[in-house]
């Protein structure tokens, strides 16, 4: 069978102040997901699950779904404050919006019988990076431990308009992840790329090799994240803003001894809907590869 892609849209917008998973940036109303599920299926993916939230479901549906399940096999689940928390753990519980991007892979588990990639829905991968993890997943079998993941240069997924979430990873001489930490606000300071981390700035040179989150998982992941989870909720299930992240969970499936993930790189230069501003920016990217004929004018014959 051919690799899932679960993609994780279940996120605020908080600093873009929309949805901007559903945003228009295409010539003809398309999202950025457009163009990366288009990616996706000329690369061999088979399926494609989105987790939503559902207050977004009619629009969503409307701007979005519906084109897409028309074009490959799509579905999607929900993600909420509530989702994977037992009656007395949602009692403790208390918080505002789900819990992160591990709750969020977790909530695909019951769509994904395949081995499946992880994507965000607000950024841009490059289609290579699609063919890499597609051509890694098709030589495994689903209860493998052995994952990979795409890694790009942090100076070409920097945004000029505010600060930036990353893992920096740090790869073994076989090209194997030894671990991974996300650093959650990154942004340029003096015009070099600086981390305000753990109540530190620390200079970084920009040439780091960096998560974006594009990891390729057997189903053997989800048995790690469900304990990983667990493990989670015990120490923060009364924090109202501590977040589950996946690059956080993915490296402890390395450091732990319980998997290894193989980082492929490319040198492909991010954009994305981080922030407001960005939305020209990324129209103009996704306009510029359209008249180089990276992408027909029109995306989805419907």
């Amino acid at each position: 069978m051919k690799p899932t892609v679960v993609v994780l849209a279940a996120g605020m917008g908080s600093r873009y102040g929309g949805v901007k998973q559903i945003d228009s940036v295409g010539l003809h109303g398309e999202t950025l997901l457009d163009f990366g599920i288009y990616d996706a299926k000329l690369s061999g993916f088979g399926k494609v699950v989105f987790v939503i939230r559902k207050d977004i479901e009619h629009d969503f549906r409307e701007r979005l779904f519906d084109r897409i399940a028309r074009n490959i096999d799509a579905s999607y689940v929900f993600q909420s404050v509530d989702s994977l928390l037992t009656p007395q753990q949602f009692a403790l519980q208390k918080r505002q919006k789900p819990w992160g991007t591990i709750q969020a892979v977790l909530c695909s588990e019951p769509e994904v019988h395949t081995p499946f990639l992880v994507l965000n829905s607000d950024d841009y991968y490059g289609r290579k990076a699609f063919k890499t993890i597609v051509k890694h997943l098709s030589t495994e079998k689903n209860d493998s431990t052995e994952h990979c993941m795409v890694g790009y240069v942090l100076e070409n997924t920097m945004s000029l308009q505010g600060s930036v979430s990353r893992g920096i990873c740090s790869v073994d001489e076989k090209g194997y992840l030894k671990n991974m930490v996300e650093n959650t606000q990154i942004e340029f300071v003096n015009g070099k790329p600086v981390s305000h981390f753990e109540g530190k700035d620390i200079a970084l040179t920009g040439k780091e090799w960096v998560s974006m989150n594009f990891f390729g998982f057997t189903g053997k992941a989800y048995e790690y994240f469900h304990g990983y989870w667990d493990r989670f909720l015990t120490q923060n299930v009364s924090s109202p803003k501590t977040e589950c992240l996946l690059p956080s969970g993915a490296s402890e499936i390395v450091t732990s001894g319980k998997g290894r993930i193989k980082m492929y790189t490319t040198d492909e230069k991010w954009f994305g809907m981080t922030y407001s501003a960005d939305r020209d920016i990324v129209k103009a990217e996704l306009k510029k590869k359209i008249e180089e004929h990276y992408y027909p004018e029109k995306l989805w014959e419907l």
